[in-house]
């Protein structure tokens, strides 16, 4: 059942529903997704990957495409559980390498995303456009022991004399295993404890979750769930304008997550 939702700043001023119409990047935000294919893929939280400067062709053009790692250093032998939580740009591109963009297109439909998404390793990064919504409902399946949900906005349509004209019950099914969806949660709850959602820890409650950022900061995102709750916010301008130094999704995003939850 969905409790809230604000689709922009001021309705009157814009009837546009940026929570569900909107197709934005959604950075790191996208790489648990990337994460939990990777378990089915027999990688543990205890898996290493190497963090090592990177080059690889992509798009059309085949260019050369050298992705960096946020603070643009590099970290060696790194845990799978690490890449996540500190957000690792360069380990989450190679576990797509290696588990195939193919395989986590797939898995991304399991969790409910509907949208276009890039068949190449710029899609570990979060380059292609989702909507909040479709985000926030596949991280649902990590807090809902991997069942899909439809989200239900009308709970019943009740007429003047009580009769019930509609009515509207939670549809479920099974997306991923209850394993993998109890150990994405973990590492989740590290990213909060441990990680870049080290913000969300002021609501001293258990908390999971993932901050994302995109490229010159126009993009700001925090998805998190507590045992009872799940709540995504994005930030930033319709012109796709950055939104100044330092406004990342640890700053600009989990802070309103913060205040909601």
């Amino acid at each position: 059942y969905v409790k809230a939702m604000v689709g922009g700043v001021d309705f009157t001023k814009s009837q546009f529903n940026r929570a569900i119409q909107a197709r934005r990047q959604p950075g790191s935000a996208f790489k648990p997704i990337i994460y939990a294919a990777a378990l089915d893929k027999k990688f543990t939280p205890s898996s290493v990957i190497i963090d090592t400067p990177y080059i690889s062709p992509i798009g059309e053009q085949d260019k050369l495409w050298k992705p960096k790692n946020y603070t643009e250093k590099f970290f060696g032998p790194t845990l799978f559980r690490t890449g996540l939580i500190q957000s690792r740009n360069i380990i989450t591109v190679k576990i797509l390498e290696k588990i195939g963009t193919a395989y986590a297109i797939e898995y991304a439909r399991q969790l409910g995303i509907e949208s276009n998404l890039d068949k190449d390793l710029s899609l570990a990064l979060g380059s292609s456009g989702l909507s909040l919504l479709e985000l926030t409902r596949a991280y649902s399946v990590f807090a809902g022991g991997g069942r899909l949900v439809n989200p239900i906005f009308i709970s019943k349509v009740v007429d003047r004399n009580g009769r019930v004209l509609e009515e509207n019950q939670p549809s479920l099914s099974e997306a991923i295993s209850p394993e993998t969806a109890f150990m994405m949660t973990d590492l989740l709850k590290a990213v909060v404890e441990e990680g870049t959602g080290w913000r969300a820890k002021a609501l001293k409650r258990p908390e999971a979750g993932k901050t994302g950022t995109t490229n010159d900061l126009r993009d700001a995102w925090f998805i998190g769930y507590s045992p009872t709750l799940i709540a995504g916010v994005w930030v930033g301008y319709d012109d796709r304008s950055p939104m100044g130094k330092g406004e990342t999704g640890s700053r600009a995003a989990c802070p309103i997550w913060l205040s909601f939850m």
